[in-house]
């Protein structure tokens, strides 16, 4: 049988695995690569640009993020803007909207004030506005009717930028990451393999073997699995992240007949809930149209719209036992989280589910109607929520397994895309050091941040 070896191995072809390839190519001594992606093409799960809210998550607007985690977010996505304005992606990939937090009641008007005059000392440019200013800015969030005539009852405020890019349709940048990758440098190898699932890794020796479900062999003295939910799995079977567990959490939309928003608006996140605020978005590949959502259910699957051929391996990578147990008890036991799940189930079941939705919606646009929104058919994806067996508590934010071996397990939840250049830097690091090859840091420092 033939082996094909490479420095560095990855698999998973979303904007993840295609963002590490790429700072390999251009950013380290690395002379043979290999990216292998399971179906016929890049970005066809998560980084779908249908799949997600094609939002550059700064954490100006994401009311659930800390001070802290929005000064990392903010670097992070900054290389996001710079490597789309060095290939030339403006308005094509990435696009300018405003954007904002919208606070809805005294309540929610304090808290957005207070983390106005908090977080402008990260982001100079965010702006406050009120009703008045929010009329012209996106009069759809002030007025209760459609004509227009009657104010909504309750006071609203929001914090935002106008000359910002929010949005990007990651499928699209991930297959830009892959050809930079390929055209960096040609005297390496940087191949891509389509149509080639991973079965097994096995480490042997110094090397790791890789066999596809094809029965192709590779074999790489380092290996890194960006494969979302995929990652944990393939990490089980080696033996590593037996403390994790995942759960497949799936996000649905819903979207307009027309126009509805001029630019993101987002809500204030409820600190019980583990998953992201209702939000609406302008879809860059649906004409402008309005997109509302994400809903939260979990699914016992780790892709959406493949069938079901994932069952087996989602109930394997949950991991259940006593401790996954007490983690959806102490969830479910609260009544608010319970609900939330329950509402949530039903947004997916025909004849109800629009005019379950457009109640939660109305918050954002009080005059939105069932009329106005369909159910956005094959949008939307499968998010892995990381269970930490020990802790006894959902993880949020992103998970690695390093076991410091030359192989690396990454599962990237949201903003997984805002933040995949910034965790390819902290792998490059990584295989870099161990395989005692150059990463060219100042270089990326200087075409990526605003490090000094």
């Amino acid at each position: 049988m033939n082996e094909k070896h490479y420095e560095v191995v990855i698999v998973g072809g979303g904007i993840s695995g295609a963002a590490l390839f790429f700072e390999l190519a251009k950013y380290s001594s690395a002379k043979n690569i290999c990216l292998l992606e399971k179906y016929e093409g890049l970005a066809t799960l998560n980084s779908k640009g249908t799949s997600n809210s094609q939002t550059i998550h700064v954490g100006d607007i994401e009311t659930n993020y800390t001070f802290e985690k929005a000064k990392i977010t903010k670097r992070t996505a900054k290389m996001i803007e710079k490597f789309c304005l060095e290939y030339g992606l403006q308005e094509t990939v990435m696009h300018k909207h405003q954007k904002m937090a919208l606070g809805v009641g005294a309540e929610e008007v304090e808290f957005i004030t207070n983390r106005y005059n908090e977080f402008k000392e990260i982001f100079p440019y965010l702006e406050l506005w009120d009703k008045e200013q929010l009329r012209e800015l996106e009069p759809k969030l002030v007025y209760a009717d459609k004509e227009q005539t009657i104010d909504r009852p309750e006071p609203i405020v929001a914090m935002g930028a106008k000359d910002q890019y929010t949005t990007v349709d990651f499928g699209a940048m991930t297959n830009e990451l892959a050809k930079a990758a390929q055209s960096a440098d040609e005297s390496k190898t940087t191949d891509i393999f389509y149509n080639s699932e991973v079965e097994e890794i096995e480490q042997i020796g110094d090397k790791y073997k890789l066999t596809t479900v094809n029965g192709t062999v590779y074999t790489a003295d380092f290996v890194v699995v960006n494969a979302g939910a995929h990652s944990l799995y393939l990490a089980h079977k080696m033996g590593y992240g037996k403390h994790m567990g995942s759960l497949s959490m799936a996000g649905s939309f819903y979207i307009t007949s027309g126009e509805f928003l001029n630019g993101k608006v987002y809500m204030v996140q409820n600190d019980k809930l583990p998953f992201a605020a209702l939000h609406g978005d302008p879809d860059i590949l649906e004409d402008g149209k309005t997109r509302f959502g994400p809903t939260a259910l979990a699914l016992g699957v780790l892709e959406r719209y493949k069938g079901f051929k994932s069952v087996g391996q989602c109930l394997k990578t949950m991991n259940i036992d006593g401790n996954i147990l007490k983690i959806f008890w102490d969830l479910l036991k609260d009544s608010e989280i319970r609900n939330y799940v329950f509402k949530n189930f039903l947004f997916e079941v025909p004849g109800i589910n629009k005019k379950l939705f457009v109640k939660d919606a109305q918050k954002i646009v009080p005059s939105l109607s069932v009329d106005d929104i369909e159910y956005a058919k094959g949008f939307g994806g499968v998010r892995p929520q990381v269970l930490n067996k020990e802790e006894q508590k959902l993880m949020l934010g992103e998970a690695s397994i390093n076991p410091g071996n030359g192989i690396i397990f990454n599962m990237t939840p949201s903003p997984g895309a805002t933040s995949c250049l910034g965790n390819a830097e902290r792998d490059i690091k990584v295989v870099c050091d161990y395989l005692n090859i150059e990463f060219y840091e100042d270089q990326f420092l200087a075409d990526y941040t605003d490090d000094k």
